[in-house]
Order: C-alpha cells, then structure tokens, then sequence
C-alpha cells in the first residue's frame, strides 16, 4: 500500500515535470520564432537582416564581412576596387575580379536595351548633379556643364576583353553600377544564407528587399510599397512575397527641389537630365534580386507602355507602376 501511494505520488511529479518541461520547450519555441533584425551601413545605405531561428544569428556578421567585400570590389569611391581601378587607368586594361567582370556584362545588357538611356558610364554626371547631399534651393547644373560631361558618357567605350580584362576607352569616363550592384550583393546573401541551411531570413539592402523562404509559420512576408513624397513607412500597396525579391526604384528616393520644380536622381543619360516620363514609382518582382534591381530603373526609363511590354516578355516577372497621380498599373492585373 505505501508502495502504490509512493509510486503515484512519483507520478504525479513526473507528469508535473513533464508539463513543466513542456512549458518551458515551448516557450523557447516562440521565443526562436521572434524575428532578430541586425543592421549595418553599407553602399551609402543602412542594410537590415531579419533572422526567426535564434541559431541563424551568428550568420549575420559573416553577412556583413560579405558587404564589405562586395563593397571593397564594386565601388566607385572605394580606392583600390576593381571599380576604381577601371576608372583610373587612363585607357589601359585593367583586371578584375570574375565576379566585376561578370556584373559588367550584365550591366551593359541594360545598357543596350534601354539604347543609352541608361549608361553605366554616367558617373560624372552623378557626381556634377550631386544628388547624394542634395537640399531644396540648390541650383541644377547649367546647360554648358551638362553638356561638356555629356560627350564623355557613352557606354560603348567600355570594352570586356579576355581573361577579365576591361578596358575603359575614354579616360575622362567614370563607371558606376548604382543601379544593379545592390542587387547583385542581395542576391549573393541569399546564396551564402540557403548554403548555410536558412529556411527563413529578410534582407534589405537600403529598399533593396530579397525574402529567404516564408516566415516559420509558412506565412509570406509583408513588404510594402512606398507612397511617393510621403514621410517613410507610408505605405501605397502592400505586397505579400515568398522566397522572391523586391526592388523600388523612384522620384522620391534622392531630389531637389529650385523654383518651384523637382529634380530627381534618375537621370536620362541621352540627355543628361532627369527622365521625365509621368512615372514617379516602379517596383519589379521576381526571383532574383540582380535582375529586380536592374529593372526598376529600366522600366522607369521606358515608361509605362514600353515597361509593360518589355516584362511581358518575361517569365516569373511583375512591375507595379505609380504614376504622378497616385495610379497604379500592375503587370499582372
């Protein structure tokens, strides 16, 4: 009879244990399913990586070593990259990394779609329009200086030779791959993020976002869309995404305002002005962020009827265009 009265009482504690442990389990369990968000700055821009399994974590700071490596290749302004180095050789052949070379190549695809509307050659003007420090008031650059940095854009002077060589024709032309580069380095994140067993991730590169998977629960992830010259996080649409990336390109993002009229960063390089077109918004969906990245501001630069035809001809690829009223045009509706 005690023995019966010990062994339940036993039993009682062990279940209670069990319950207990059951507990405690499945609060570690909500607890690793809590999104993580660590953030660096890169590439002119604050990068932001959103982990749900605590386990995950530890990657982020070989996430950040990448961007650094990435940046350390592919910036113009970063002494000693392969870009740089191009852009400082006077003409000679410099070479570079498979990786630049590779990029480069693809780059100057859009380059001749678009016909030189967009022209990875266009540093100087970048630089002359000054849009990265830009304020209301400040003055555009007169006709004259747009017009002598003109002759030295030309996408064509950059020629890809054997063995990862590039050459540079003209030496007062300057490369700069700000309209795919984002997307490349997302792109190549992600990579190292499923090679290392990641279900689940959000990586956003400065507005540049490519999802790993869904959330833990199977859940897709909320991405939404800017509402153009509205204050940030005002959203226009919103977007539900799995394993995909999304990339914005807009009038909004970099501009100026000087005597009543704005001047946006998305410059025409045929013309050396801002492309003025009606559009103040394109967002690209599709699986890889490189591609998403390279045609936002492609789609810009066609405009509404030419976007639409072009990714038509795409599989797996949808555009969101807003106009300067607000309207939107989905691909896909």
């Amino acid at each position: 009879m005690k023995k019966t009265k010990l062994t339940n009482i036993c039993s009682k504690y062990i279940a209670l244990l069990l319950v207990c442990l059951s507990i405690i389990i499945a609060t570690g369990c909500q607890k690793q399913a809590q999104p993580i968000t660590h953030t660096a700055y890169y590439f002119d821009t604050v990068i932001h990586l959103t982990f749900y399994n605590s386990e995950d974590n530890d990657l982020a700071e070989e996430c950040f070593n990448l961007c650094a490596t990435y940046e350390n290749m592919l910036s113009r302004t970063v002494e000693g990259s392969d870009i740089w180095r191009i852009n400082h050789s006077n003409g000679a052949p410099v070479t570079v990394s498979e990786e630049t070379y590779a990029l480069l190549e693809e780059a100057l695809f859009y380059c001749e779609l678009t016909e030189g509307k967009i022209d990875i050659t266009i540093a100087p003007l970048m630089d002359l329009w000054n849009f990265t420090t830009a304020a209301d008031g400040q003055e555009p650059p007169t006709e004259d200086e747009i017009s002598a940095l003109l002759s030295h854009v030309d996408y064509r002077q950059v020629l890809l030779g054997e063995q990862n060589t590039v050459t540079l024709k003209d030496p007062e032309a300057a490369i700069d791959l700000g309209f795919i580069a984002k997307g490349y380095i997302a792109d190549k994140l992600k990579e190292y993020l499923v090679s290392q067993g990641v279900t689940s991730a959000l990586i956003n590169l400065g507005g540049n976002v490519c999802v790993i998977g869904s959330k833990p629960d199977g859940s897709p992830y909320t991405v939404g869309i800017q509402k153009p010259f509205s204050p940030a996080g005002t959203t226009l649409d919103v977007l539900q995404v799995k394993d995909s990336s999304v990339v914005t390109s807009g009038t909004y993002e970099r501009y100026f305002i000087y005597e009543d009229k704005t001047y946006h960063h998305i410059l025409d390089a045929t013309t050396g002005y801002p492309i003025e077109n009606n559009l103040t918004g394109v967002t690209i969906l599709c699986d890889s962020s490189t591609q998403a990245d390279a045609l936002s501001t492609t789609c810009f630069v066609l405009g509404l009827e030419d976007a639409q035809e072009y990714i038509s001809t795409l599989n797996d690829t949808e555009c969101i265009l807003i106009d300067s009223s607000e309207h939107i045009t989905y691909s896909y509706k």
